[in-house]
């Protein structure tokens, strides 16, 4: 008999059985907002949307690419993008998709006929743009709090809301019960004032599944927009291996916060009791928004002012895993260009390796590949 589930689900995820997968295990489909705020996006947002449109075709080459638009950006997205992309119409403040769209779990279970099968949820975490009126990046979030839900209906998976607030990009697990965070952001008081860090950890391992949390003390320095997530700082390759953003310029305030999180992951113990390989993956640049960079901005005060100067929170660490590919930022700084895919390479040998030229746009915005999409676990 068919299990059926209403779409507010009852309980935590990990009561039920789900449990967060890793990036790395099979998509059904990715999921990508489509950029179009002047206060964020430079020139209205017609070379950052040049560029989302790259990072879709490259996905859809591995699996299949959904790309939510606004009513007013529908067409011009629909244009830009091939026909083997679906395009919906979605309200959204900004296109942080890993942020706010949905956190997928998944559940095995048993088929009717005896085999193995798996079935999909979603969390539905609270957003507050990063931090609030007074210190997040725009002032009206209304509809970014729909975006989860929203997807999840068309989807038709139940929900599991969570009145914490809580980003995407400020997590990451190896799906074996382990999971990667920062203090800087998760402990930052424009996020959950009222929790303590044991409170947080356990509603982590209530919503994720997971059994170890293992706390960097800050994210990629120049992150400022996200307070530090995880997801431009350090990343799982499989159960037991990590990247971590890296520079060799002692000079460079990353250097301390790169040798801070080694003495943590070197020090760490993850679910299953392994000690953590640990990969270097250099950082670009550092890069800086230009004065015409910042021009092409209409800041009116309605977002988190952009001034020329402001150091790019710029990180190799920012792809995206498909299902049999590596969608990598590059920045034109050849040299940690090309390094990047080779580190990459080899610590995805079963990946095909694609670069996506033109980043620096998504950077400009605050963010970068990973922090545009959000994989869908495949129901298996």
């Amino acid at each position: 008999m068919r299990e059926c589930v209403k779409m507010d689900a009852d309980g935590t995820p990990a009561l039920h059985g789900y449990r967060m997968p890793a990036e790395w295990e099979p998509h059904s489909q990715c999921w990508i907002g489509w950029p179009e705020r002047p206060d964020n996006w430079r020139d209205n947002a017609v070379h950052g949307q040049s560029v989302f449109a790259k990072v879709a075709y490259a996905i859809s080459k591995f699996e299949p690419v959904t790309v939510c638009a606004s009513a007013a950006q529908w067409t011009n997205a629909r244009n830009q993008l091939p026909p083997n992309i679906r395009v919906i119409e979605m309200s959204m403040n900004d296109s942080w998709f890993r942020d706010t769209g949905p956190t997928f779990v998944v559940r095995d279970i048993k088929s009717i006929l005896g085999g193995p099968e798996q079935k999909v949820a979603g969390i539905d975490w609270n957003f507050n743009s990063y931090g609030g009126i007074e210190e997040g990046c725009y002032t009206d979030w209304s509809f970014d709090l729909l975006l989860a839900r929203k997807i999840l209906a068309v989807e038709k998976v139940p929900r599991f809301p969570h009145s914490m607030i809580l980003e995407g990009g400020s997590i990451h697990v190896d799906g074996e019960g382990t999971c990667l965070t920062t203090e800087e952001c998760l402990l930052n008081k424009n996020r959950n004032p009222h929790l303590t860090k044991e409170q947080i950890e356990d509603e982590l391992k209530a919503y994720l599944g997971v059994q170890k949390v293992i706390w960097l003390p800050h994210g990629l320095f120049g992150d400022d927009d996200t307070n530090g997530h995880i997801d431009n700082m350090c990343c799982f390759v499989k159960p037991g291996v990590v990247l971590l953003s890296w520079t060799d310029d002692v000079s460079d305030p990353q250097y301390e916060r790169s040798l801070k999180a080694i003495s943590v992951l070197s020090n760490a113990i993850d679910a299953k009791g392994r000690k953590l390989e640990i990969i270097k993956l250099h950082v670009p640049g550092p890069l800086y928004m230009t004065d015409e960079e910042a021009a092409g901005l209409i800041q009116d005060g309605e977002a988190k002012p952009r001034p020329p100067g402001t150091r790019l929170a710029a990180s190799y660490l920012n792809f995206y895993i498909a299902n049999g590919g590596i969608i990598t930022p590059q920045f034109g700084d050849q040299k940690w260009d090309d390094e990047a895919v080779r580190v990459l390479s080899s610590a995805f040998p079963d990946h095909e390796v694609v670069r996506v030229e033109g980043a620096r746009e998504i950077a400009l915005g605050g963010g970068n590949i990973h922090c545009i999409t959000q994989q869908q676990p495949a129901a298996l």
